[in-house]
């Protein structure tokens, strides 16, 4: 039975909006934080995060701040809502300002592109004293914010964390499950948008739902093994940060890291890509951190191949399909 919790919400991001707009409507006291001071103003004027999540009304009660010390104070959870890449710098700021007795919520997917480590340890690297854990599962945030019925999977090492947050977190229209397998929870969550690129590449070169099936499931196959090799479960990616994530960056308009490959599938570059999409695109960061990763461990992967072959390799995008296709005859 979920109680009233004092919520921070790092970083004022569409998911990040849109979770603080779920769990102050739930009951919950929830305070956002944003690096500019300027989009504090606008949502705390406006009742809209005008940027990331146009049209949505934010709840009166719903606070806003850009001081770190006062975002978190007397928060007992805090979402950590910011791109992968800033997932780090972002722990060690808040750090100081953090104790044993909260609890941080990872939200962002991917994997740390140097270090190629899982967010989540990175945050434990950061910020030692807090308990960790990862909300993952097929959830766009415009339609979270718009009390669309979600289900999602809570993740921790400490499955009474877990159970925790799942007891305050869940609502009738956002369901969440528990897992112990961060390990399979966090690749299923950052592989995926790879897939998702794959995918939209294949949409944008104007093929169809087979192509798209067989990106879809041969792409979880992928997923799996590398998963399995770094220590998660396979049940893990049959699950909702495996299949279900998989199916909704697939085939949703929502998805960035689809509208990316949409756009690369006609033949535009990169940087206009990235300049077009105008947020943040997670899997052109975990294509290279799969990658090596695939090469480090061994662990045969030609789709994440073939798109880091077309992002960073000049390749051409319907060439590479066409060669995937072309590989040697196997069983399944």
């Amino acid at each position: 039975m979920a109680t009233v919790k004092k919520v921070a919400v790092i970083g004022s991001g569409s998911w990040g909006t849109a979770l603080a707009v779920m769990l102050q409507k739930h009951g919950h006291d929830v305070v956002i934080w944003s690096r500019r001071q300027d989009a504090v103003e606008q949502m705390e004027k406006e009742r809209e995060n005008k940027e990331y999540l146009p049209g949505v009304l934010l709840p009166e009660g719903l606070s806003f701040t850009a001081e770190r010390e006062k975002a978190v104070k007397d928060a007992e959870i805090i979402i950590l809502s910011v791109p992968s890449k800033a997932v780090r710098q972002t722990a060690i700021d808040f750090s100081p300002y953090l104790n044993s007795n909260q609890v941080l919520v990872n939200v962002a997917k991917g994997l740390e592109e140097i270090s190629l480590k899982r967010l989540s340890q990175v945050i434990q690297e950061c910020a030692p004293q807090c308990q960790v854990c990862v909300l993952s599962g097929p959830s766009h945030a415009e339609e979270v914010a718009r009390e669309i019925p979600t289900t999602c999977l809570i993740a921790s090492e400490n499955a009474e964390t877990a159970k925790m947050v799942q007891e305050e977190f869940m609502n009738p229209r956002f369901r969440l499950y528990t897992n112990t397998d961060m390990v399979g929870v966090e690749m299923g969550a950052a592989l995926k948008n790879v897939m998702a690129l794959a995918a939209g590449i294949s949409d944008g070169l104007g093929f169809g739902d087979n192509t798209k099936a067989a990106i879809m499931t041969r792409g979880i196959a992928e997923m799996s093994r590398l998963g399995i090799e770094m220590g998660g479960k396979l049940e893990t990616f049959a699950g909702l940060s495996g299949i279900g994530d998989l199916i909704v960056t697939c085939t949703s308009m929502h998805s960035r890291n689809r509208r990316a490959g949409i756009l690369l599938g006609k033949g535009k570059s990169l940087a206009e890509t990235l300049a077009e999409i105008k947020m943040v695109v997670e899997g052109v960061n975990t294509v290279q951190a799969a990658y090596t990763l695939a090469k480090e461990h061994n662990v045969e992967m030609p789709i994440t191949n073939a798109i880091y072959e077309v992002l960073f390799q000049g390749k051409n995008a319907e060439q590479a399909v066409l060669d995937l296709m072309s590989r040697h005859g196997k069983a399944e």
